[in-house]
């Protein structure tokens, strides 16, 4: 299993959205980046888990866990020229864009803030999204990680 860190603003979906989804669960569609594209697509596996991080917001932070359900797949959205992701350039016949399906599994009942994961850099062993210049949406978390944000939780 692996451990990923998916960096969503809440006002457009954001964790309380997934639990609210039908059967708790969603497509996570969108992203246009090559270096995630890539991750969707070719390693995030059913059953690993992902923190879901609000940003663009009040209090940045880790609000919750979900699962991934379904591995990677076109993504539609890309193909819908109605749909704000749309990509002229994308072909059905050989996507560019992927996605992957989430289920919630938990909301903490505080945020792991921003500031929080800051003052714990030094034990986090380089989580990236505390590395100056990362703009990834989806970054990969090691299990050390994962246990101490989850200690923090």
């Amino acid at each position: 299993m692996k451990y990923w860190l998916m960096k969503t603003e809440p006002s457009t979906f954001g964790i309380d959205d997934l639990a609210r989804a039908p059967k708790r669960r969603s497509g996570w569609d969108g992203v246009r980046n090559y270096q995630v594209r890539n991750m969707l697509r070719d390693e995030m596996r059913k059953g690993d888990l992902a923190f879901i991080y609000h940003s663009s917001c009040e209090v940045p932070g880790i609000y919750g866990i979900a699962r991934i359900v379904a591995e990677g797949y076109p993504d539609p959205t890309a193909f819908d020229r109605k749909h704000a992701h749309y990509d002229p350039k994308s072909d059905p016949a050989a996507p560019t864009w992927y996605m992957v399906d989430v289920a919630f599994v938990k909301r903490f009942a505080r945020p792991v803030t921003l500031e929080t994961l800051k003052s714990h850099a030094r034990t986090l062993d380089d989580f990236l999204i505390l590395k100056r210049g990362n703009r990834l949406s989806i970054t990969p978390v090691t299990p050390t990680q994962w246990r101490k944000v989850l200690a923090l939780a």
